[in-house]
């Protein structure tokens, strides 16, 4: 019995969750370095994809995450692109899976806290003044 329950939840991943699990491991991310975000879903009409909007920002929300996804035959979630575009960013950059964007968003944060700790120094050295 158990084996059969297993294999309906893989199989039906909407229905058994109650609802759509998009991006957990960037919310959790999210979470863990501070950021705040909201995300809100839009239906076009014209297309067959869904779209998911995920903007975040440690003081506004001014970064956002645009994820397109559709569903397999199986009811299951086929993300097709992700774009990310960042505070200051002209074009989006577009990643096919959410580890990607995670290993992106990593990189960016790296060098947002060097730049910082930079200016920090810069500011606090005694030479300067």
């Amino acid at each position: 019995m158990l084996k059969w329950l297993v294999l309906i939840r893989n199989l039906f991943p909407i229905f058994c969750r109650g609802g759509i699990a998009i991006l957990n491991r960037t919310k959790k991310f999210m979470r863990d370095n501070d950021l705040d975000y909201k995300r809100e879903y839009i239906r076009p009409m014209m297309t067959p994809e869904h779209v998911y909007i995920f903007r975040f920002g440690r003081h506004k929300l001014n970064n956002r995450v645009i994820v397109r996804y559709s569903h397999t035959w199986t009811g299951r979630l086929k993300i097709n692109e992700i774009d990310v575009r960042l505070h200051h960013q002209h074009h989006p950059r577009i990643f096919k899976t959410e580890t990607d964007l995670i290993l992106y968003l990593q990189q960016h944060m790296e060098k947002e806290q060097k730049k910082i700790a930079k200016q920090a120094v810069k500011h606090d050295d005694p030479q300067n003044q």
